[in-house]
């Protein structure tokens, strides 16, 4: 796991400033990789390399980047893991290929040389990374399929310069810093900004499951994978089983690791699941984390210290109070990338594994997405439902909306109003349950920060879901947005902001095709029934509790750390009565953009 930067141009250039340019995009980027940084630049300058490493396969020398094969050729600078690089490197061996290191880097330099572009399909993990052709001037740069790891991009008068991180970007002096007011809209809107833009409108991401190709100056974007739910048939016995296997597999190339791997325990039945199926792969004494609050409603570190000793691991407790809190709110928003109104938790969790010996965590993120355990799934379809129905009295829809929209008593039915002046659609429904300000507002709010006229403000919508059913449907949604662009992004962030790796076995692409493959019918029934059948280890107490995670009080902390700001963000608010939340999201963009 690591940090990469590099740039592209299109016209030969000077090496000492490209050098220069490279190690300070490294400096930006140094959290990500404590453990050894470098640099590569091409003979005329066209091209330049960067890369700070966080040593978790081949701890030795051998698995410094940049990279390159033996013959010069070709130069990589990668970002991720590669779970299924043994047996593709068993693969290149019986073609002859000779290795010099254990690191999954070199392997997947070398399938690059022998397969090109096409051999992203081959690829199981997390990754971005860049392979540049010093004989043909081309590079290819490609994101996992999930979306787990970032890959950030600029491209002007033909010069490519990416990065792990906005913030690298934003700070080297070769972006410009003028905000997108349409991502400002959709942040207001959602609560994080949606691949592929950013707050920059210079800058993009590189969606999930892309590559990008650049040649004198030319960028070419392909989709080589997007998630698909085919129509499966399967009983509830065999889907068990075939999803047993499936999770099984998912945790032990997650232990793929010349270092020791832990868990984030929250006392939910995801993380309890990968508990169990680390014993299962045979990995007795994990460590796992937890973190308790000073709020009885929400602490759930108790069951998360007998789920730890249940299974017999070397359980980790960090009790947090209002005043710790409050003490790391400034560090927390220092390490930000982009303007979120969650991440905090994992910021908290990922510092206290790390400050305890750890590299590599594995996180139960994902479980909620693929085994319906949000009330999205039921929520989602009535709305849609509801906003269908409407259609049929001529008028109702957006006269309700307009009145709902400017006048409702909450956010939630503001927000409802904002569904019932679009065209009915699970993505407008999904808005409404999911999202933050109410359109109206969140172009309020774009305006004044933004300073753009709101003919200028396109409404992000995103791509509709390709899934048949109601449930498949909203699982996608869940998938492509909430958790792609708000909790994968968080997740990186703030665990790469302290050294450690943050790996998500139900996030894993073989996964989502296995199950898939199931039924919704099947796979999404209430309280997770699938997950509990597959994984039969998991405690009735904890599979019979509410839904758990690492939850904080924290409006009662951010109020008692800034609450004359908060004071000042709710009055000026364009709507009544905000939300923490809300507020939050205000106080967050307002943090960035005075940082800078």
């Amino acid at each position: 796991m690591c940090g990469i930067a590099g740039i592209l141009n299109a016209e030969p250039g000077p090496l000492a400033e490209l050098e220069t340019t490279l190690r300070a995009l490294n400096r930006a980027q140094r959290h990500r990789g404590p453990d050894d940084e470098g640099v590569w630049v091409s003979p005329e300058g066209r091209a330049g390399l960067a890369h700070v490493r966080l040593s978790i396969l081949d701890l030795s020398p051998a698995g410094h980047q940049p990279m390159g094969t033996p013959d010069g050729r070709f130069q990589i600078t990668f970002n991720g893991e590669i779970y299924n690089f043994r047996e593709l490197r068993e693969e290149l061996s019986r073609e002859g290929v000779l290795f010099v290191s254990d690191s999954d880097t070199e392997v997947l330099l070398r399938l690059y040389e022998r397969q090109g572009p096409e051999m992203v399909g081959k690829l199981r993990g997390m990754f971005a990374f860049c392979v540049w052709d010093e004989v043909e001037k081309t590079a290819f740069l490609a994101r996992d399929p999930m979306g787990i790891k970032p890959l950030y991009y600029s491209m002007v008068a033909g010069r490519l310069v990416f990065a792990s991180e906005l913030k690298s970007l934003r700070r080297s002096g070769m972006v410009s810093s003028d905000i997108d007011p349409s991502a400002l809209v959709a942040y207001f809107e959602t609560g994080s900004v949606p691949e592929p833009m950013t707050l920059l409108a210079s800058v993009r991401c590189l969606e999930a499951g892309h590559t990008l190709v650049w040649h004198e100056g030319r960028l070419q974007k392909s989709r080589y994978w997007r998630p698909v739910f085919p129509d499966g048939v399967a009983t509830e016995a065999e889907a068990a089983e075939r999803m047993h296997e499936s999770l099984l597999d998912s945790v032990r190339a997650h232990f793929v690791s010349d270092v020791p791997v832990g868990i984030f325990l929250s006392g939910g039945m995801d993380s309890t699941a990968l508990l169990a199926l680390a014993r299962e792969c045979g990995h007795e004494r994990v460590s796992t984390f937890a973190i308790g609050v000073d709020d009885a409603a929400l602490d759930e570190s108790g069951v998360a210290r007998e789920t730890a000793a249940r299974f017999g691991a070397d359980h980790h407790e960090l009790q947090l109070s209002g005043a710790a809190a409050e003490e790391s709110f400034a560090e927390f928003l220092k390490c930000g990338d982009q303007p979120s109104i969650d991440g905090f938790n994992t910021f908290t969790v990922a510092r206290f594994a790390r400050r305890s010996g750890m590299k590599v965590v594995l996180s139960g993120l994902g479980g909620d997405e693929i085994f319906g355990g949000y009330p999205s799934f039921s929520t989602v379809p009535r709305l849609a439902r509801l906003n269908r129905l409407l259609r049929l009295l001529p008028g109702a829809a957006p006269v309700a909306g307009l009145v709902l929209e400017r006048h409702g008593r909450s956010p939630r039915v503001r927000r409802l109003g904002s569904m019932l002046l679009r065209p009915p659609s699970m993505v407008s429904a999904y808005q409404a349950f999911r999202g933050v300000f109410s359109r109206r507002v969140a172009r309020c709010l774009a305006y004044r920060y933004a300073g753009t006229s709101t003919a200028a403000m396109a409404d992000w919508q995103g791509e509709a879901p390709q899934a048949v059913t109601e449930g498949d449907q909203v699982s996608e949604l869940e998938i492509t947005r909430y958790m792609r662009n708000q909790l994968l992004c968080d997740s990186d962030v703030m665990s790469m902001a302290h050294g450690l790796e943050l790996r998500v076995p139900m996030v894993d692409s073989r996964l989502f095709e296995a199950a898939a493959q199931i039924p919704a019918a099947t796979r999404l029934r209430p309280g997770k029934r699938m997950l509990q059948e597959a994984v039969p280890d998991i405690p009735v107490a904890v599979a019979a509790a509410p839904k758990r995670g690492f939850v904080f009080p924290f409006e009662k902390w951010l109020e008692a750390s800034w609450g004359d700001e908060f004071s000042r963000v709710s009055s000026s608010m364009p709507a009544p009565n905000p939300t923490w939340y809300q507020r939050w999201s205000v106080f967050v963009l307002e943090r960035w953009l005075k940082d800078g």
